[in-house]
């Protein structure tokens, strides 16, 4: 096996150890697209772990972010100058695939963002969707590229699923990410407009303007998935029913919320192996 061979593979077994965040929709992706795929997946995974990295100080966490900034640039710039598996494998991909590096550099702002406790609080729904564009939009936008199907109007299509995505992430985690990494994503001014919801994320106890307010955001997500979906008419071959599996995979978490009374306090509404596969097969067949 070839160097770039081996560095791929271990990308490809970073991929599988995150089987929860490596979606069923990958099993479709030519086989053409899978390394690259891996390659890109390792890198988000590993400035995410770091982002997170709970035994690491603010300034250690952004130092480290800082070197994996400067392992990116260098790579794109000379894949065969990386020192690591994984900055190998993903330059190659960059390169061989003329894929603009702004979306990666995008995503370590996010990261930078966390890192440095700048997330926990969002005044406006503004702030939410900016937010999104860093931590979320340039996803769908890379994988947009490793199709070679990147273009103004797709990407803006992407972006509305890609934050619907984020969102509804947001919404299954209301009490997780407040208990465990005090982070609430919902917008102050949301908070604002439904009395007690603030109070229910904050005790875990469910309270009627909580309800009233999982229910817009809820709403409001679907809009998001409605005019995202347009993009699977918009792409060629796999990557339409890429598209359809990752939108309708979301609108079936929302519904999941909705069927639970908006209860995402005491149970977190999530998909199975068993829901992804009826999902995949409903995409094949229709």
């Amino acid at each position: 096996m070839t160097a770039l061979a081996a560095a791929y593979a271990e990308c490809a077994a970073r991929a599988r150890s995150h089987y929860e965040n490596f979606p069923i929709g990958s099993w479709m992706v030519p086989r053409r697209v899978r390394d690259h795929l891996a390659a890109v997946y390792a890198f988000a995974r590993l400035a995410d772990d770091v982002a997170d990295e709970g035994d690491l100080s603010a300034n250690e966490r952004l130092a480290r972010l800082d070197e994996i900034e400067e392992h990116l640039l260098a790579c794109a710039a000379d894949p065969e100058s990386a020192r690591e598996p994984l900055f190998l494998a993903l330059g190659h991909t960059i390169v061989s695939l003329r894929l603009p590096v702004e979306p990666f550099r995008n995503l370590l702002t996010a990261f930078r963002r966390d890192a440095a406790g700048e997330s926990r609080r969002f005044a406006t729904f503004d702030d939410v969707l900016a937010y999104c564009a860093y931590s979320a939009n340039p996803v769908g936008r890379i994988v947009l590229g490793l199709f070679r199907q990147l273009d103004a109007e797709r990407a803006a299509r992407s972006d509305d699923v890609c934050t619907a995505l984020q969102l509804t992430n947001f919404l299954q985690d209301v009490r997780s990410d407040f208990v465990t990494r005090d982070r609430i994503y919902l917008p102050d001014e949301d908070l604002g407009r439904f009395p007690g919801s603030r109070v229910s994320i904050e005790t875990g106890r469910l309270t009627p303007g909580f309800r009233d307010c999982l229910a817009f955001e809820v709403e409001r997500t679907r809009g998001f998935f409605t005019r995202g979906l347009t993009l699977a008419d918009m792409v060629e071959g796999r990557l339409r029913h890429e598209v359809r599996l990752f939108a309708n995979g979301g609108l079936a978490i929302l519904d999941r919320i909705e069927a639970a009374d908006y209860d995402v306090l005491t149970h977190r509404p999530s998909l199975g192996r068993s829901d992804l596969a009826r999902l995949l097969w409903k995409e094949l067949w229709t």
